[in-house]
């Protein structure tokens, strides 16, 4: 159960991300702040999608989704897809 609880909260702090990521996107120009928002919220929906792809992939081969964990924006940033 509290497995679940885990990826509703990975989900939540993703659903909130993407509604200020929208409301960024809905100014049209940005300032510099703004801007500077946007590319950390890009990073950090990165991060938890990572995150959970990390648990779903552990649970799909019989390791504990417990041992996923976020990774630095260095890492995930730099995948090759």
């Amino acid at each position: 159960m509290q497995d679940a609880g885990m990826e509703r909260q990975a989900l939540s702090h993703i659903e909130s991300l993407v509604a200020e990521e929208h409301k960024l996107f809905d100014k049209g120009a940005l300032s510099d702040a703004d801007s500077s928002r946007l590319a950390t919220i890009q990073v950090e929906l990165d991060r938890y999608w990572d995150l959970l792809r990390q648990r779903r992939a552990a649970r799909e081969t019989g390791h504990d989704p417990k041992d996923a964990q976020l990774r630095p924006p260095g890492i995930v940033e730099n995948y090759k897809g």
